[in-house]
């Protein structure tokens, strides 16, 4: 008897015909005739506010409660601009405030993991000291002796690491805008992919944008802009209970007042007695809801599968003595840490290898498929129509603007090679290390970064390999610390291919995405340095001040020093948490559900959110998320039909924007107040 080749058959007809849902999301907007310039000194402007006012109300947002502005950083510079622009009686096109959210949001998603605070934590931490990590830092990633020098990273002691992420942020932002047109080129011009998740992400523009134009008010747009008002209000009514209270409280009487748990309220120690060896706790974010009702259902529901099997799973490992770290009492940080070690570090591995390999596989074949329609002597109706979307789509490249072939290789070619140089001299040319950093970047990046674009324009989903990384150096036969520092060449250019089809929705030359990201490059640079030297210098991080990082940066740097300690030359937890037998279980775990649901012909995103659901799942934001999703499919979508995937984007864009207001004003407080304070009188 055959084995069924239903997955991949069932995914490449699906990309083909319509999975329901995704042709509901791909339906949301078309393709215009004409195509607009973006970058404008309106834009510029709206950058400088951002890098201004955004990156450290972000930055001090997520050291509270996790979870910076995201995308209200972008929502309410748009909105700002949008606003002057009306009483300026100008008026800013689709083209134009894409540019500006764009912008906006390569500004406001720095992080605190792209800036020197969690690395000043990491270097002084117990887990680094514990497992001998801390005397093998090399002096560009952190000075030595840290805890005498002030808390400011403007000074001499931090250039090392200060050139070095200069280098990271250049060449990976370089990379990314000229790779990625490359991919989206190959993916939607030639392959003719439909991006169902793209719309998804330009409807908001599209709602302000019929407000900024008074002639294109219609029915829709009326509605757009309503849905849009009341999830900003509800979005600021959360806020501030959510982030206003504790960050002020916290701000002015030392002890944050918190009414709903931040960054989630943590049941383990009262259910291990009928849950052992799971982590419960549940997120009072209300965000986690709204995002619950934007995804596509499917995918919600097949998280939810997830969580259900980490609870009958997680007590039978623990019965059968599979479990032996976690102990009774611990808390979800604790749970979560100890079972990766015991088990789940090598399953999720073998999880997320088969969904790559399956990825690979369906890219693959689709790709055969599709050459052989557009191939020029094909004939009949499907390669007519592969004929005909094929002049349109060089139609639209010509006049959106596009880069010449041999530039992107080249581009490529010669990053990879400035790459390589410096990691090299940061190692001695370590012969190993050099063949791990050939390995990424003439084998691994343009790999999985063809995939994950095919992927992503076929279903919206996004394909890695976990641990590639980690392995390829351990293999390496390197001894230190030094080589997990490394700018290497690894990276997932696909995740681009998105923004470019957005901005094509939207009307907008390609030309102003390049402009942008290499203006916006210095601002970045400065803006993160000078706020995060700000933001460490109020008070030492982790403390009391920023709940979160109490909570979880512990975590976060035993998870490092993890994998840091497997090339100390010594015993290694990391050595202890990887085992072929639990690999090839989660391995062939995966491939048993993916063969059962292809059987069954399970919705696309059920498919990928089941899989990915079978690693360790905790409740925190699957619960609230979830709940969001059915209130969303059964309650609104009864209600207004298939206009609910028009209007919850609108509204979930809305919700954002009234938390990110908010937060914005409550993180204004909080520097006047502690700039005031610290003045000598």
């Amino acid at each position: 008897m055959t084995l069924p080749r239903l997955p991949f058959h069932l995914l490449r007809r699906r990309a083909k015909n319509g999975d329901s849902e995704l042709d509901q999301f791909r339906r949301l907007l078309d393709v215009p005739d004409t195509f607009d310039e973006g970058f404008t000194l309106n834009s510029f402007v709206g950058t400088l506010f951002v890098a201004l006012v955004m990156v450290p109300g972000a930055l001090y947002m997520e050291l509270v409660a996790g979870a910076g502005l995201g995308g209200a950083a972008q929502w309410v510079t748009v909105l700002l601009f949008v606003e002057v622009a009306k009483r300026a009686n100008a008026k800013l096109s689709r083209a134009q405030l894409f540019v500006l959210f764009y912008m906006a949001g390569m500004i406001g998603s720095t992080t605190v993991w792209n800036t020197p605070l969690f690395t000043q934590f990491l270097v002084r931490s117990d887990a680094a000291v514990s497992t001998g990590v801390a005397s093998g830092i090399p002096r560009w990633v952190a000075p030595p002796n840290l805890d005498s020098l002030p808390r400011t990273f403007l000074q001499k002691a931090w250039l090392p690491f200060i050139g070095l992420m200069v280098f990271r942020e250049f060449m990976s932002r370089a990379s990314s805008a000229i790779l990625g047109f490359g991919l989206f080129r190959m993916t939607s011009d030639i392959e003719d992919l439909p991006f169902p998740m793209a719309p998804v992400g330009a409807q908001g523009i599209v709602a302000i944008a019929d407000q900024v134009d008074g002639s294109a008010r219609t029915a829709g747009a009326s509605v757009r802009w309503r849905m849009f008002c009341v999830g900003c209000a509800v979005g600021m009514l959360f806020g501030l209970v959510y982030m206003a209270l504790p960050t002020l409280t916290g701000a002015f009487f030392g002890k944050p007042l918190q009414l709903f748990k931040i960054p989630f309220a943590d049941f383990t120690p009262y259910t291990e007695k009928f849950l052992p060896a799971v982590a419960t706790g549940m997120s009072f974010d209300l965000g986690n809801f709204v995002l619950g009702m934007t995804l596509p259902f499917w995918s919600m529901v097949g998280s939810f599968i997830g969580l259900i099997v980490t609870f009958v799973l997680n007590p039978i490992l623990w019965s059968c003595g599979r479990m032996t770290t976690w102990n009774p009492g611990d808390t979800t940080v604790l749970t979560l840490f100890a079972n990766n070690v015991d088990f789940y570090f090598s399953f999720q591995i073998g999880i997320s290898l088969a969904v790559a390999v399956f990825g690979i596989a369906v890219a693959v074949r689709t790709s055969i498929a599709g050459r052989r329609a557009r191939a020029p002597g094909a004939t009949g109706a499907a390669a007519e129509a592969a004929r005909r979307r094929r002049e349109a789509a060089e139609r639209r490249a010509k006049a959106r603007g596009r880069l010449p072939d041999w530039f992107v290789f080249a581009t490529y070619a010669v990053a990879c090679a400035l790459y390589i140089a410096v990691c090299g001299w940061l190692v001695d040319w370590h012969p190993g290390v050099m063949a791990v950093l050939a390995f990424f970047a003439f084998g691994y990046t343009p790999l999985i970064s063809y995939v994950t674009a095919r992927l992503e324009g076929l279903a919206g989903q996004v394909v890695e390999i976990p641990f590639i990384t980690e392995i390829a150096f351990i293999l390496s036969g390197y001894t230190g610390v030094k080589v997990w520092f490394l700018p290497i060449p690894k990276a997932n250019y696909g995740l681009q291919v998105v923004q470019y089809k957005q901005a094509e929705l939207l009307g907008c030359k390609f030309a102003s995405i390049w402009k942008a990201q290499f203006v916006l490059f210095p601002i970045i640079i400065v803006s993160s340095l000078v706020f995060s030297s700000f933001i460490w210098s109020l008070a030492e991080i982790p403390s009391a001040i920023y709940p979160y990082t109490e909570q979880i940066w512990d975590f976060a740097a035993k998870n490092a020093c993890l994998v840091y300690s497997a090339t100390l030359g010594e015993y290694s937890q990391f050595t202890e948490a990887l085992g072929w037998g639990r690999f090839l279980a989660g391995f062939g775990a995966a491939g048993a559900v993916m063969g059962l649901l292809g059987w069954f012909g399970a919705p696309t995103m059920l498919f990928f959110g089941v899989v990915r659901g079978l690693g360790q799942t905790a409740p925190h934001t699957v619960v609230p998320n979830f709940i969001g999703a059915l209130i969303g499919k059964f309650v609104f979508e009864r209600k207004w039909k298939r206009e609910w995937r028009k209007m919850i984007p609108v509204l979930s864009s809305g919700f954002f924007v009234g938390t990110g207001l908010v937060s914005i004003l409550s993180v204004g407080f909080v520097f006047l107040a502690k700039a005031v304070s610290s003045v000598t009188y």
